[in-house]
């Protein structure tokens, strides 16, 4: 009876935490358009979902999230939608699968990582706080190096086009948007996400 209560209270949270990704992946705040490709602030509650709900709640609010870039890259396209939208597919069957795998693929991974880095540096006993921050910037940071180094393994041809740069330049700006958005993008998760998952752990301790 215990472990049935659990379970519907994990399914409960699970699906706010969906709740929430949906809703900011709906709003300004969430997807954030760029020149070339939308910045999100929707890896947050994924990452918080790996940390107070373990891995498999991650990887599933990780796709949730990979369903709305989906979606929004194909309702909404920029400049490098073809690498998110199976819809928009410039390469045929083969540019589906490419694009389901950076859109939902990637971001599943996002909360594996983050949900087995927690439970990881827990199992050392490292102080919460350090491990909250290092697990957010994992965390926020894997999300970049999946999504921006599978564009450049499956799309660089594609990407040279859209950026109408030579190929042998594409790497380069692979690197200066790793650096230059995803390391500014993971400092922020973590600080956001440390007090956001202490204020949960106090809460679910009450």
């Amino acid at each position: 009876m215990k472990n049935k209560k659990n379970n519907t209270r994990w399914s409960v949270q699970v699906a706010l935490m969906a709740a929430i990704i949906i809703l900011l992946a709906n709003t300004p705040l969430g997807m954030i358009q760029l020149p070339i490709i939308k910045a999100t602030t929707v890896h947050i509650p994924v990452i918080v979902g790996a940390i107070t709900l373990g891995p498999v709640a991650g990887a599933i609010l990780g796709g949730v999230f990979g369903l709305c870039s989906l979606v929004s890259n194909t309702m909404a396209p920029s400049l490098l939608s073809f690498a998110f939208s199976p819809f928009l597919s410039t390469t045929g069957l083969v540019g589906v699968i490419k694009a389901l795998w950076i859109s939902v693929g990637c971001r599943i991974l996002i909360g594996l990582v983050a949900g087995c880095v927690w439970t990881g540096l827990k199992g050392l006993r490292v102080n919460q706080t350090i491990s909250l921050v290092i697990t957010g910037f994992v965390g926020s940071i894997t999300n970049t190096i999946l999504v921006m180094s599978s564009i450049y393994l499956l799309f660089a041809q594609q990407y040279a086009a859209a950026k109408q740069v030579a190929i042998s330049g594409v790497f380069k700006l692979i690197m200066a948007t790793i650096l230059g958005s995803g390391i500014p993008e993971a400092l922020a998760a973590a600080v956001i996400i440390a007090p956001i998952c202490r204020a949960i752990f106090k809460n679910l301790k009450s």
